[in-house]
């Protein structure tokens, strides 16, 4: 990662928006903001943690060794946290992050983010709700993982990325991933995500372009998208 000159405006993301106004005069002494490379680590799976990242441009992928596989656990697009997991007694990173494509990021070394938490109640209350909803999150993904058949997980996946990312002015998935991507987010291997796609695109449910994917008729791929009977 390289020094970038360019940083956030200290009021649009998770951390700069939820801690009171005349501590983001501090924040503004103590982050440190990069550019990061396509497809380049911020941080690796057990990795001594030095601070928390906050994506100001871009998007990152969260991810953690499946076996012999890679499982992506989250996305994190403008504003978001990443880095957190490592809170706690063992400050290592239990996942890894890479940068899908060029982006910036807003380093805050763990220390300062700690005391920040006993300053500005009200991030420490939503970043708990966060950690709530995340464990709700991990929790179905477990129970799809072994009860949903992959082209229902595969459908799930494309929805919750539209929702995350929005679409373009052509109505495709702001975000260019690949099929790889989409195998690792969605548990899966990548000849079935293949194979999956090539059928939600016959029956009209998506549309593709190149690395492209859009979402064409969202209630019927809910509908594939739902736990089995």
């Amino acid at each position: 990662m390289k020094k970038s000159k360019t940083s956030c405006d200290l009021k649009s993301c998770f951390f700069c928006k939820l801690c009171l106004p005349e501590w983001r005069t501090v924040i503004d002494v103590q982050r440190q903001t990069y550019h990061v490379g396509k497809n380049e680590l911020l941080f690796n799976e057990g990795d001594k943690a030095a601070g928390i990242y906050f994506v100001v441009e871009g998007s990152v992928k969260v991810h953690k060794k499946w076996g012999e596989k890679e499982l992506i656990v989250r996305f994190a697009k403008k504003g978001d946290i990443v880095g957190h997991r490592a809170l706690g007694d063992d400050i290592s990173f239990p996942v890894s992050a890479t940068a899908m494509e060029p982006s910036v990021v807003c380093f805050i070394p763990i220390e300062f983010f700690m005391s920040s938490l006993k300053v500005n109640h009200e991030l420490l209350l939503e970043l708990m709700l966060f950690f709530a909803e995340e464990l709700k999150v991990s929790e179905r993904k477990m129970r799809n993982l072994a009860h949903m058949p992959v082209k229902g997980r595969v459908a799930l996946a494309l929805l919750t990325m539209q929702e995350k990312f929005g679409t373009d002015v052509d109505s495709f998935i702001n975000l260019v991933f690949t099929k790889q991507d989409l195998a690792s987010y969605s548990g899966a291997t990548y000849e079935s995500v293949f194979k999956v796609l090539n059928d939600l695109s016959d029956e009209g449910l998506i549309k593709t372009s190149g690395k492209k994917i859009g979402v064409v008729d969202k209630k019927k791929l809910a509908l594939v998208s739902r736990l089995p009977d």
